[in-house]
């Protein structure tokens, strides 16, 4: 049986004000088996005020007329990026109280966090919503993980915990997360699972201090304790503490995987490369020429530790008021693997598709901005500092167990090759 048409409202607040307002409508109807066309239409009051700004100034742009899409299930990828991620469609599973399978994608956004990433929220009124529920404290996060555990094991969630985890936003990877307020800040607090058999929490936040040392633009990170389990701490970079107002402004967010144009999943994944990206960086981005070569060395950096998992919704530009730029790096984890032939991105990375050695990564290094030389003297610099982990990773109190697991990531015999395979 074929879907009724679903709809919402959608609200925005605006770049320097923290009032929201509604923007436009989203429908969604189904058009075929496992088919979906989505209409997004700009509301005309919107369209005329004077300090209006597009969602997505190339896929969304301010006009009158209705905008037709038919990938990710009908919903345009900048609204996508504002709703809950694997983690949080399991907690919205849980609060519904029903499968998977019986949920549509705009439930998903009606019911997604208040939070969510960016500057977006959605209703089924024309009216914005109220303020934000408060936000979970530090003080919260041993209840907090107690029920990410249960919600783990039998896919239910206590009725006093239903309202404080939230669902999430869409950045910061599958596993379990919640929205913590600390001395001013807003934080996505990584939680530890019942089954890992490694400090995972550690390793994130040792990672992202080494790629912060290589020269990377990193989010600000912390680890809390609690109890015997560390939670890691990643600043939003989507939101700032503004002392007059006493409210957080917050920043339009778009994923990687929205700038591409491209699918969830490996089916769609065609258009999953960096070189695509540091392309679109010279149209969206206010500071191209920087940000290029940020992207450069984030792709060298995965190689260089096996981030297998730097696919495009786990890089991100944000719309401060100067403009679009390269959000700070997030979500980079070590994969331990066994071969030393061959390692891949999730990406496209040169000449050669994905392989994560130095053959394809310089090949189209001009994309970046960059001669050879400049190229492999950004190389260099970094792998001065990362051939070090062990040591850095160790003072942060990684334990010599998991550092021994780690060097089947760091640094693999694969990623130094300079010789290109024939390619018959």
């Amino acid at each position: 049986m074929t879907a009724p048409e679903q709809s919402c409202y959608v609200y925005i607040q605006l770049p320097g004000t923290f009032e929201w307002v509604p923007c436009a409508s989203l429908k969604i109807k189904e058009v075929g088996s496992s088919a979906f066309e989505g209409t997004f239409t700009y509301g005309k009051k919107y369209l005329a005020r004077h300090n209006v700004v597009a969602l997505d100034q190339y896929r969304l742009p301010l006009t009158q007329r209705p905008q037709k899409f038919t990938k990710l299930k009908g919903i345009p990828g900048a609204i996508r990026d504002a709703s809950p991620d694997a983690w949080g469609r399991r907690v919205i599973q849980a609060k519904l109280d029903r499968p998977e399978a019986d949920i549509q994608e705009m439930e998903y956004l009606l019911n997604g966090p208040g939070d969510g990433a960016g500057n977006l929220r959605f209703g089924l009124s024309v009216d914005p919503p109220g303020p934000n529920r408060r936000f979970n404290q530090t003080h919260q996060l041993q209840s907090l993980i107690l029920a990410a555990q249960k919600l783990d094991e039998d896919g239910r969630l206590p009725d006093e915990v239903l309202e404080e985890l939230e669902p999430g936003t869409s950045m910061g990877g599958a596993r379990p997360k919640v929205t913590v307020e600390d001395a001013q800040k807003i934080w996505l607090a990584k939680l530890p699972e019942k089954g890992d058999r490694h400090n995972n929490q550690g390793i994130e936040f040792a990672t992202l201090a080494l790629a912060r040392a290589a020269g990377l633009r990193v989010c600000g990170t912390r680890l809390e304790k609690v109890g015997l389990s560390d939670v890691l701490m990643l600043q939003r970079f989507d939101r700032e503490w503004n002392p007059d107002a006493k409210a957080y402004a917050r920043y339009g967010l778009v994923s990687g995987l929205t700038v591409l144009d491209a699918e969830d999943g490996y089916l769609g994944r065609e258009r999953w490369s960096y070189l695509l990206l540091a392309d679109e960086l010279r149209r969206w981005s206010v500071k191209p020429d920087e940000d290029r070569r940020e992207l450069f060395r984030r792709m060298v950096f995965n190689a260089m530790v096996t981030n297998n998992d730097d696919h495009p919704r786990n890089h991100a530009l944000i719309q401060t008021s100067a403009g679009w730029r390269l959000s700070p790096a997030y979500d980079i984890v070590p994969v331990a693997l066994v071969s030393q032939e061959r390692r891949d991105l999730a990406l496209n990375a040169g000449n050669f598709g994905r392989s994560a050695s130095l053959y394809n990564l310089l090949s189209r290094c001009d994309v970046f901005g960059l001669s050879r030389e400049d190229a492999q003297a950004q190389v260099s610099a970094m792998l001065e500092v990362v051939k070090g982990w062990k040591a850095l990773f160790a003072g942060l109190g990684i334990e010599s167990r998991t550092l021994e697991m780690l060097d089947g990531a760091m640094l693999p015999g694969s990623f130094f090759r300079m010789d290109a395979p024939d390619i018959v």
